[in-house]
């Protein structure tokens, strides 16, 4: 018996040494519709670097959009272009493959990109919910409190900190070494790669959930302290009531975007959704990496009017020079 543990805990070890690369099984359930998720792929990708790129060109451009909310909703298309762009030429290439295996340092890369996506994304989405505390709550106070200094060194801390916070902990992944190397996903995420490992992963998954914990709980106090207050400042005025509801439409549904595109994912990482059709859990995996990103443009881009003018005022403008070119 102890010859026999040995003799697989040898093996392992070499197995270890051997993990170069990861398979992501999920691509084979694609096989039959290569070409047709291809095209839809592609297509969407097209789609939300047009959207997010004139949304963020049209804030730059536009002088009168250049105040705290249009830089934030700018700043929050940069991060779906980047999140995008982790994701989906990744993906393009694993369709016109027939291996579906990718290294083991670039499913370590597209880990750190999609983690740090969802972190900034947040991150972002907290800052925007105190802009609209201060517009709402403090509209007298609300150039002192959010002057261009200050958002402009919000914006670095929304992309530096998540980039350094989670950094602190994937060196634990990095060091891990691996003797399975098959992911049921479209792409590798931390969890799925950690629980690849041969070693205890207990100990790991308790940093992972204290991790996770550090840098999502100022944001979300962010969140529910700055909504609390603009909730405390509806009841007592009708007009504040009017302004709360235009204002914070269009970030409310990208709270919940991101609320149900986490949903999803847990649900695809601690529980056992075999049973479910495949094209379900193509929709639970990507829901969070393509509907935020396709979706955050338009929906700011036609329920803010300012924003949707300036839209229409450069596409108008770039009709007119055609002919001239």
């Amino acid at each position: 018996m102890t010859e026999e543990c040995l003799k697989k805990s040898v093996l392992n070890m070499e197995n270890s040494s051997d993990v170069t690369s990861i398979v992501l099984t999920a691509y084979y359930g694609m096989e039959k519709l290569k070409h047709e998720y291809f095209s839809i792929f592609l297509i969407i990708y097209i789609i939300i670097i047009a959207e997010n790129v004139l949304l963020i060109s049209v804030i730059g451009v536009e002088k009168t959009l250049h105040e705290p909310m249009y830089f934030f909703i700018g700043n929050l298309a940069a991060n779906g272009v980047y999140g995008s762009t982790i994701l989906l030429p990744a993906l393009l290439s694993n369709l016109l493959s027939t291996k579906y295996e990718v290294s083991l340092a670039c499913c370590r890369i597209q880990i750190y990109g999609l983690h740090t996506y969802a972190i900034i994304e947040f991150t972002i989405l907290a800052v925007m919910s105190y802009d609209r505390y201060a517009a709402i709550c403090h509209p007298l106070h609300y150039h002192t409190m959010m002057s261009l200094s200050k958002v402009y060194k919000l914006i670095v801390f929304t992309w530096v900190y998540p980039l350094i916070v989670f950094q602190i902990f994937f060196i634990i992944t990095l060091q891990l070494r691996f003797c399975q190397q098959d992911i049921d996903k479209l792409y590798c995420i931390n969890y799925s790669l950690v629980k690849l490992s041969c070693s205890n992963t207990a100990v790991i998954n308790i940093v992972g959930l204290a991790s996770v914990v550090l840098y999502t709980f100022p944001q979300l106090v962010m969140v529910l302290f700055s909504y609390a207050q603009i909730f405390r400042i509806c009841l007592s005025s009708r007009e504040m009531k009017i302004k709360a509801i235009t204002t914070c439409t269009p970030h409310l549904f990208a709270v919940s975007m991101y609320s149900i595109g986490c949903f999803f994912e847990i649900l695809q990482s601690r529980f056992d959704l075999r049973h479910l059709p495949y094209e379900t859990h193509v929709f639970m995996s990507l829901f969070f990496l393509i509907f935020p990103p396709i979706l955050n443009p338009l929906i700011y881009g036609l329920s803010i009017r300012s924003i949707r003018l300036s839209v229409f005022k450069c596409i108008k403008g770039h009709r007119k020079t055609m002919p001239t070119q």
